[in-house]
């Protein structure tokens, strides 16, 4: 009889430091995971995303002051109509946001007659802009053809923008570009992929 209860004694015990086992087990599971998230959740935000807010009315009606985009630069070439976000220009020490234009190897002309924008001959069609493609003060000579490794960037709001048409901005090299506006993520009303 003595046997029996010192049998379920021991097995109680190790019933009880089971438990206690399982649930230090269970919390380090938790915290590993938990840790594994926040690294790839900063790898993720340091290396192929990031949150910008835009500044300005140059994007106009395609953007406005305070929305909040999320970009990504992750194996990206620019192309265009890309919206992307450029750490500075010529002249200009800011970051500022505008739309590719142009990319390396393209003949581009502006005819600031009419507002008509060609590339390659082409005409654009750009129903995403607001006013007239007018020229700037400090305008730029466009070169024949953009140079290799630049792309001629200008904001949809054409009488509201300074950018690649003016000399205070220039041509943006590509290593300047931090990335492509993917998603506009505030307002919450306008959330949705930028085209």
């Amino acid at each position: 009889m003595a046997e029996i209860e010192k049998e379920k004694t021991e097995t109680e015990e190790v019933e009880v430091g089971s438990e206690e086992t399982n649930l230090s087990l269970f919390v380090y599971e938790w915290a590993n995971a938990i840790i594994v998230a926040l690294v790839v959740v900063f790898i993720l935000l340091t290396f192929v995303f990031r949150q910008v807010t835009v500044k300005g009315t140059s994007m106009t009606d395609t953007l406005y002051g305070d929305d909040r985009l999320i970009i990504s630069n992750f194996m990206y070439t620019p192309q265009y109509g890309d919206i992307v976000v450029i750490s500075h220009g010529q002249n200009y020490s800011e970051p500022i946001i505008k739309r590719v234009i142009a990319t390396e190897g393209q003949a581009l002309s502006i005819n600031y007659t009419t507002g008509q924008v060609s590339v390659d001959g082409v005409i654009l069609d750009e129903p995403y802009i607001k006013g007239k493609t007018i020229k700037l003060k400090h305008s730029l000579d466009i070169p024949d053809r953009i140079p290799e490794g630049y792309v001629f960037v200008m904001g949809d709001n054409r009488e509201g923008s300074l950018d690649s048409r003016s000399t205070d901005i220039g041509l943006i090299p590509v290593e300047n570009i931090i990335g492509k506006a993917e998603w506009r993520i505030y307002p919450f009303d306008t959330i949705g992929y930028l085209y």
